[in-house]
């Protein structure tokens, strides 16, 4: 029921017990306004400039309808509100009669001390309160903070992150408070949790909808949000039979490599070969040839080994982006047919990706994207591929023509879930919904819909808190807010940079935090030569191996976890409030809940052999001694090979726990 009460001067609007808006002549809840923004791109980083010519209070309203499940309201004669229960939850709509219009903030009641988690993949912060967030998806930059690579890389080539650019945002986010917000609209937005208790959510157009609920219980809270924007398919069972091994340079080394892992020990669930279509050097390193079609030269006899590997229970993927290199046989096919994102001139517009141009596939058009569905039914899933990486998709540029004509400053955050739509749909129209894992790492609302996993894109080869090993920890649970479920970051990191070099033990304690997530998946990085792989030495295969077999004893639990996501909606890697409702927890990123069962706190710097724990309300047992610990924080014996992982006693899962102990 809609809790509304309306007097001389203002109004409060609640729904389940729980007010939402409060507004009057002096403070309203709602203001309007004018503006113009400007957006510079250069590789996927954005530099946006808005200038507001008005802003404008709605002070003044009058009621037009009140019912126990209806409100509408009429602000100055200027915009509507429709505020509706709608499924359990209360939804707001508005209408504006003036099309001039095209910013709005909206005042939403908080709380003093709540923690606010989500906007979707955040890496730097996973509690929000005190934050103004941007919502716009773009690239999530090197380094992402104020040390020298970010300083160097803005000086390069405006290739610096900060703390909130990512590949996947949504303007989703739940408090601790127990009630979630979300919104359909698609338009660049910035919520602004830096009020004590209220916060003022802006968009740049007119916003579709505003979606509240509330819960009796965090589980129950993310139940209901994840059942509005949409839970991600299973994974195929395959996925849980061991590693995905990333390597690339031909049949030859693929081979050489397996082989040797096979040797030392390691499950092995999949070869992934991004360079499956061909390779091109730049200054940045090795990049992809944007093709997507065998290239038989670096692959001969390809088709042949992905039937002799499958035969061996292993699976072959690929990699492919919603790019066209312009110098590549489908770019012109695609230009040709009109498929491609257009100029204002009427020209395909064509992007710099250093030392290479490309054209992007406009999934507006209904015959581009059939068309695009047909090159990855063709040219991949026919030639025998399991699954690939789906790169890229957060870089459509906002002055772009569409076939559509829709405004492509408000189609651009919602491009990746179309992209993610293009895959799933291709997918699915070739039966193959239970054998192939593609994975993604741009996003926004739509994706959890439509991308099989998600990764967490191209983090620095090292061990910093703004952008290497340790970010990943909280993009897996600021999504797991935003109804993701599967989530994995590449093993080892991405980007090689400067004098940035993947170490052994860099390597070696990423795999050990991969192992306890729902997909293990190695990455070479953008310059191989430069990084600790896998196989650099025995004494990392060793390791690695180990904690591939430790993966793979841990399937019946992995497969339990992704179960109780299709059920319920609680991601596999979750934060220990979600069940411990204890106020110190509310800024714990950097350990996690893997399930109910299980407490990861994997080591995040580097040369560290023990390690400080925090451990909520029970008994926990540690995972490689078997020795019991009640709540509390201690520092725990960590030496490599051996990271702080502890179970629940009396898990029903004991038996599996228990003999991970022995491996």
């Amino acid at each position: 029921m809609i809790e509304f009460n309306a007097h001389n001067h203002g109004f409060e609007l609640g729904f389940q017990g729980r007010t939402f808006l409060i507004h009057n002549e002096k403070n309203p809840c709602i203001s309007s306004g004018k503006g113009t923004a400007e957006y510079r791109m250069r590789y996927s980083h954005f530099k946006i400039r808005d200038s507001v010519r008005e802003k404008k209070p709605l002070a003044q309203f009058l009621v037009k309808e009140s019912t126990p499940t209806r409100v509408v309201l009429s602000f100055e004669d200027i915009l509507t509100m429709t505020a509706e229960e709608k499924n359990g939850t209360l939804e707001i709509r508005f209408s504006c009669a003036d099309a001039e219009i095209n910013r709005f903030w909206l005042k939403l009641c908080g709380e003093a001390g709540e923690g606010i988690y989500g906007c979707g993949e955040q890496y730097t912060y996973f509690n929000l309160k005190g934050k103004n967030v941007p919502i716009f998806v773009q690239e999530q930059g090197v380094g992402r903070g104020k040390d020298l690579i970010t300083f160097l890389a803005n000086l390069k080539a405006d290739a610096g992150g900060t703390w909130y650019t990512t590949y996947f945002n949504q303007p989703t986010f739940i408090s601790s408070a127990q009630y979630f917000c979300h919104s359909d609209e698609s338009a660049y937005a910035e919520f602004d949790f830096t009020g004590k208790d209220y916060h003022i959510l802006h968009f740049r157009h007119i916003p579709e909808n505003i979606i509240l609920g509330t819960a009796p219980s965090r589980p129950a809270l993310l139940q209901r949000l994840s059942a509005l924007v949409g839970r991600q398919r299973p994974l195929p069972h395959w996925v849980y039979g061991g590693a995905i091994l990333g390597m690339q340079g031909g049949t030859g080394v693929i081979d050489a490599k397996l082989k040797n892992a096979i040797s030392a020990g390691a499950k092995i669930a999949a070869v992934w070969a991004q360079d499956w279509e061909g390779m091109r050097m730049t200054s940045f390193g090795k990049r992809l040839f944007w093709n997507w079609q065998w290239n038989k030269a670096l692959y001969p006899k390809l088709d042949e080994k992905i039937k002799e590997y499958r035969e061996r229970g292993i699976r072959f993927l690929g990699y492919i982006n919603p790019y066209l290199a312009t110098d590549a046989p489908l770019f012109r096919e695609a230009a040709d047919r009109g498929f491609l994102v257009l100029r204002a001139d009427g020209s395909t517009y064509t992007e710099d990706f250093g030392e290479f141009f490309a054209g992007m596939i406009d999934f507006t058009n209904p015959s581009a994207c059939t068309w695009y569905k047909s090159v990855i039914t063709q040219e991949m899933i026919a030639l025998g591929l399991s699954g690939w990486m789906a790169d890229f998709g957060e870089a459509l540029p906002p002055d772009a023509i569409l076939f559509s004509k829709e405004n492509a400053e408000r189609y651009h955050n919602r491009y990746p879930a179309m992209w993610a739509k293009a895959n799933f749909e291709a997918v699915r129209e070739a039966q193959k919904e239970n054998d192939i894992f593609y994975f993604m790492r741009a996003g926004f609302t739509g994706s959890s819909r439509y991308a099989a996993s998600i990764w967490a894109g191209d983090q620095l080869v090292n061990w910093s808190f703004d952008d290497g090993l340790a970010t990943v920890i909280p993009a897996a649970l600021s999504l797991g807010m935003c109804g993701i479920g599967y989530h994995h970051s590449d093993i080892g990191g991405y980007t090689t940079v400067g004098w940035i070099r993947r170490s052994k033990e860099l390597f070696m304690r990423w795999t050990e935090q991969a192992a306890f997530t729902q997909t293990m998946r190695t990455h070479e990085g953008n310059r191989p030569a430069s990084n600790w792989q896998f196989d650099s030495d025995a004494a990392t295969l060793a390791h690695f191996a180990r904690f591939t077999r430790i993966f793979v004893a841990l399937r019946d639990y992995h497969m339990h976890l992704s179960n109780e996501y299709q059920e319920s909606g609680l991601p596999p890697v979750r934060p220990i409030f979600m069940h411990y409702d204890d106020a110190k927890f509310l800024n714990v990123q950097y350990e996690y809940l893997y399930g109910r069962d299980l407490l990861v706190a994997p080591v995040l710097r580097k040369g560290k052999r023990r390690w400080k724990v925090i451990l909520p309300d029970d008994v926990w047992i540690h995972l490689w001694s078997g020795k019991a610990y009640p709540a509390g924080t201690h520092t725990v014996d960590a030496p490599i090979g051996y990271p702080p992982v502890f179970y629940r006693s009396g898990s029903d899962f004991s038996v599996v726990f228990e003999k991970v102990r022995d491996m």
